[in-house]
């Protein structure tokens, strides 16, 4: 299964992922990782991410994802590129 998204530079365990715009919004399903996760987008947008049990919130402040924790993304308008900073499992 391909993935949505394209990793671009892995550096000091920061990885910068980008979201195409023309992504369909079917590929963006709810999924947990093994690892807590700090994402911060690296520019203003409009997508946005649900963790489970929350309703949809902004990207342009830092989200921190827990271990385990269901979440997805939703798509906006352009491209998405995010900061992504895994915590050790």
């Amino acid at each position: 299964m391909e993935k949505p998204y394209t990793n671009l530079k892995e550096e000091n365990g920061v990885l910068i992922r980008e979201f195409s715009q023309t992504i369909d919004p079917i590929e963006l399903k709810w999924h947990r990782d093994d690892e807590a996760r700090e994402i911060i987008s690296e520019n203003e947008t409009d997508w946005m991410i649900q963790l489970d049990n929350a309703l949809p919130t902004s990207l342009n402040n830092t989200i921190l994802i827990p271990r385990h924790e269901w979440h997805r993304l939703i798509k906006g308008t352009g491209t998405l590129t995010l900061k992504i900073k895994k915590e050790p499992a």
